[in-house]
């Protein structure tokens, strides 16, 4: 009952971890309407006094400690007999601790900020890439196919950036990357909120 209580904590922490980022970001940017999706990037908001960083910071490090017990609690436990799924977890996790650094040390921590903004965007569609290998091995190819085309879809919009720049700045690349990792967050939170404790098949 234990195993299965903080299993189904893990799973609720991946439904919100998502929920809280991005209400977080939609108010931080409504209250600010000189910002632009075209022109700035999203930890832009986190400089301007009042509500707008507030919500923008304090939703980034909630988010990333949600994130980082979704990871800890039902990733591990989704993937407790599996090496490569280990190791996935582990880099996810690490990837929510770089999203609660960017909430603590936004654009005024020059280059702190920057750099890891750039370890989460990096360790995001890296930890799903791996868990790509973790998934097929358990013998679930369509998460499996998913989780793949996730990593795909979150490193893809940088790599366009950096060769093509279509965009002045990066709100839009971000935006797709974290979308496309949410979603793939709340597939895996309802699989792990229906599946056993004692689920395992490596």
């Amino acid at each position: 009952m234990c195993s299965l209580g903080l299993q189904r904590f893990g799973s609720v922490c991946g439904f919100l971890f998502p929920l809280v980022a991005f209400c977080c970001i939609g108010v931080s940017s409504v209250s600010y309407p000189e910002f632009s999706w075209f022109d700035n990037a999203l930890s832009d908001l986190g400089v301007v006094s009042g509500v707008t960083a507030f919500a923008f910071n304090w939703g980034l490090f909630t988010a990333g400690l949600l994130g980082f017990f979704f990871a800890v609690v039902g990733l591990f436990s989704f993937f407790k007999d599996s090496a490569a799924g280990r190791v996935g977890t582990a880099v996810f996790a690490l990837a929510t601790v770089w999203l609660m650094a960017i909430g603590v040390f936004n654009e005024s921590f020059i280059p702190t900020h920057f750099i890891v903004a750039i370890l989460f965007f990096v360790t995001l569609p890296t930890s799903l890439y791996i868990l790509t290998a973790a998934l097929y091995l358990k013998g679930e190819l369509k998460l499996a196919i998913f989780a793949l085309s996730s990593s795909f879809i979150a490193a893809m919009p940088w790599l366009l950036f950096f060769v093509f720049h279509y965009a002045p700045s990066v709100a839009i690349p971000e935006t797709i990357s974290a979308i496309a990792g949410s979603i793939w967050v709340i597939i895996l939170s309802y699989k792990i909120s229906k599946t056993p404790p004692s689920y395992s098949s490596v």
